[in-house]
């Protein structure tokens, strides 16, 4: 009986085997599909880092993206992306960080982190919450690899060198049609929501991007925060030295912080010369990076029609809210958070100016 037994146990097993690929076969293709259909670079990051995660119990993923691919770079450094820390959204120019994965080229890597070169290693991962075993898909469009996908588990076991990776590569090329169809759906809806002078988006796409943001929000319990940015004494400065070098200024200016700001986090031309921008955090965190804002922008030497230097300062309203719950009618939260660092705004103007002010007075803010 022995034989029989042995024969009926490894059927057993081969049948469990075959269950559980299937499974795990349905669940990548949940996750496709969903890739493949999501409108905007926030939904597609937001499959990836939290479907993902919970359908295959995994610790952490990142998404690393390839600034020197020109559509990847508008991903990267646009305003479309939600406000993500660098555990879930990193990237640079692959070249100059020299990120070659090591074995095969185009192939995924797993194993253990601390197997990779410190410089990939550290490219990829959070050394607060490095994951004890990962998987990296190199996620390959025309012009080459250009982001790579990081799944990360609390199981030194998951992911390991001898293990097949056919799955994954399939999963990597509906990460690749997603982003190539995100930024397709982006450049259009681009042509009506972009300032023209400083190609920020505009208040109409703010407003959106605000009420978006309020849901995922309450969605994860984080509060959300907005800067109110003005330029100080803009009127003066275009009439002392006219409306050319005023424009000049509003694109140096907009830049400038666009640059300062975290990657992901959104920033717009909300009217003359007001600029606003939805950051990550509370208020404490906020208003650290406003300060980051207010003294970029002071540092920023902008020229005049003869090539003299000129500068300009900002003055800067804070005002952060932790949404509880999900309303369907978000643009009264919306509206408040932005009158209240308005109100900030006006604070620190009349309080001398070239400065950062948080709103404290609202129930609703958060310190």
């Amino acid at each position: 009986m022995t034989e029989p037994n042995t024969l009926s146990k490894r059927l057993r097993k081969l049948i469990d085997t075959v269950q559980h690929n299937e499974r795990t076969l349905q669940r990548f293709q949940e996750i496709e599909v969903r890739l493949i259909s999501v409108d905007d670079f926030a939904a597609l990051l937001d499959t990836l880092v939290t479907d993902l995660a919970r359908a295959f119990d995994l610790s952490v993923v990142t998404l690393w993206l390839d600034a020197r691919v020109p559509y990847v770079g508008e991903l990267l450094h646009g305003d479309s992306a939600p406000v993500a820390d660098s555990r879930h959204l990193r990237g640079g120019h692959a070249d100059e960080r020299g990120l070659v994965l090591p074995g095969e080229t185009g192939a995924p890597w797993l194993g253990q982190p601390t197997d990779l070169p410190p410089a990939l290693r550290a490219e990829f991962f959070d050394p607060v919450d490095e994951p004890r075993s990962a998987a990296i898909l190199p996620i390959e469009s025309g012009a080459g690899v250009c982001a790579y996908l990081c799944l990360g588990s609390a199981d030194a076991g998951r992911f390991t060198a001898d293990m097949a990776t056919d799955l994954l590569k399939r999963f990597a090329i509906f990460v690749s049609a997603g982003l190539v169809n995100v930024v397709h759906r982006q450049r259009l809806r681009r042509q009506g929501v972009t300032d023209a002078l400083t190609a920020l988006p505009n208040r109409r796409y703010f407003d959106a991007r605000l009420r978006e943001e309020i849901q995922r929000a309450a969605r994860v319990a984080e509060p959300v925060a907005c800067l109110f940015i003005d330029i100080d004494l803009f009127r003066q400065f275009n009439d002392t030295f006219g409306h050319d070098a005023g424009d000049r200024a509003l694109m140096a200016v907009g830049s400038c912080i666009r640059r300062t700001v975290r990657q992901g986090e959104t920033v717009a031309r909300y009217g003359g010369e007001e600029l606003v921008a939805l950051v990550q955090g509370d208020t404490r965190r906020a208003c650290i990076a406003a300060e980051r804002v207010r003294a970029a922008v002071e540092a920023l030497v902008i020229h005049d029609d003869r090539g003299a230097p000129l500068h300009l300062t900002v003055s800067i309203g804070v005002a952060a809210r932790a949404i509880k719950q999900i309303s369907t009618d978000t643009s009264v939260t919306a509206n408040a958070l932005i009158e209240a660092a308005d109100r900030a705004m006006q604070l620190a103007k009349s309080s001398g100016r070239n400065r950062v002010e948080a709103h404290r007075e609202d129930a609703g803010a958060v310190v």
